[in-house]
């Protein structure tokens, strides 16, 4: 599957981003869908993920409550609505997929990435 990030831009600490992350090439609700961040000078981090279907979903500690995952299969998209942002989520995001959702959400597990799209949060 060919995945493509978008959204990415400069906001002002406090302020919201959404990003989104359209799929081709596979039947997009075989996979599920998790989001990943790498600041500068530091290794890509897991963000959050999502089930096939929307059910499930898992969030990093440091974006519980400010961050919410979602998907529209009809539209093979998946989305990350970035809330009350701040300058340390400044950040390269960017999506990624595999065919289970249970367990670790390690970089070595994705199966396929897309290239990234940059937030950039000024204080």
């Amino acid at each position: 599957v060919q995945l493509q990030a978008s959204g990415g831009g400069l906001v002002q600490a406090g302020g919201s981003l959404r990003l989104s992350c359209a799929a081709s090439g596979r039947t997009f609700s075989d996979y599920a869908m998790g989001w990943f961040r790498q600041a500068p000078g530091k290794e890509r981090e897991f963000v959050a993920s999502i089930n096939w279907n929307g059910a499930a979903t898992q969030y990093e500690d440091f974006v519980k409550g400010r961050f919410t995952i979602s998907r529209e299969n009809a539209k093979n998209t998946v989305y990350l609505q970035m809330n009350n942002l701040k300058p340390e989520d400044t950040a390269v995001y960017y999506c990624a997929a595999r065919t289970w959702y249970s367990g670790w959400w390690r970089v070595e597990d994705m199966d396929f990435w897309g290239k990234g799209t940059l937030v950039t949060v000024s204080s």
